[in-house]
């Protein structure tokens, strides 16, 4: 193979697939139809010029035949009024229009079965046309739902990206993040709570323990006054002296007032 075939197949295969890139299907299908209808009107006017035509030959064939039958019956007029030599120019005549009437004749039939094929070919282009029409809506139809399909396709095919995944993980972790923090935090504002209520409590406890050192300290007293009246055993010296009560108790409430 040579070097010349070679380019030329190369940039032949290079043009080829330019145009098949470039063929949009609802331009062609377009463009293809007023092809044809420009073909139609051409066959319409191949075939109106094909009947007038046959219209004029048919004219001048039938025009010849009258003539040929006009110039008969002046040869039998001379034949009977005994002019010889006027009948033979007449007869003369009459077979030359004859000649031009067969002719005719024989023109007229070709342009009639041509007419009548023109006629058959221009009513199959306008049914072909009719039909091209109808299968290039169903043509337009279909390649505009292709491409409404390629592009749905095209979009879902970035929707489920590995970084539109990921967007939606990062998302969905911030949001379980401020869903752990609310919750910490509604758990602090309880635990708090809990602490205050506790600390009512234990208050409460401390005045009670408070109360019955006060009652025994009071008890206490009462049986040391009854051991010095008359009659009675000696008190027992008291544990601790009335002072180092007091400050006991003083010492007490200090830390009671410090919690």
């Amino acid at each position: 193979m040579g070097l010349f075939d070679r380019v030329s197949r190369v940039v032949r295969a290079n043009l080829n697939d330019l145009v098949s890139k470039a063929e949009d299907p609802e331009k062609i299908l377009e463009q293809t139809i007023l092809d044809m209808q420009e073909d139609l009107v051409q066959m319409r006017q191949a075939v109106a010029s094909a009947i007038a035509s046959q219209k004029r030959t048919q004219q001048q064939y039938s025009q010849a035949q009258t003539e040929s039958n006009n110039w008969q019956q002046r040869a039998q007029l001379a034949l009977q009024k005994g002019d010889e030599t006027l009948a033979r120019e007449a007869l003369v005549r009459k077979k030359t229009h004859s000649e031009t009437a067969t002719s005719l004749k024989t023109q007229l039939d070709q342009q009639t079965t041509m007419v009548d094929t023109l006629k058959r070919n221009l009513i199959a282009l306008e049914g072909k046309i009719s039909e091209a029409k109808t299968k290039k809506d169903m043509l337009k139809a279909r390649a505009s739902a292709a491409k409404a399909n390629e592009q749905l396709q095209n979009v879902v095919g970035k929707m489920s990206t590995s970084s539109a995944m990921s967007a939606f993980e990062r998302m969905e972790e911030k949001v379980m993040q401020m869903e752990a923090r609310s919750q910490a935090a509604a758990e602090l504002a309880g635990a708090d709570l809990e602490s205050q209520f506790a600390l009512l409590e234990s208050g409460n406890d401390v005045d009670d323990e408070l109360a019955a050192m006060k009652a025994q300290l009071l008890g206490g007293t009462a049986a040391q006054d009854q051991a010095q009246l008359p009659g009675t055993a000696p008190a027992q010296p008291a544990d601790k002296p009335k002072d180092e009560v007091d400050d006991e108790l003083e010492a007490l409430k200090t830390k009671l007032d410090q919690l």
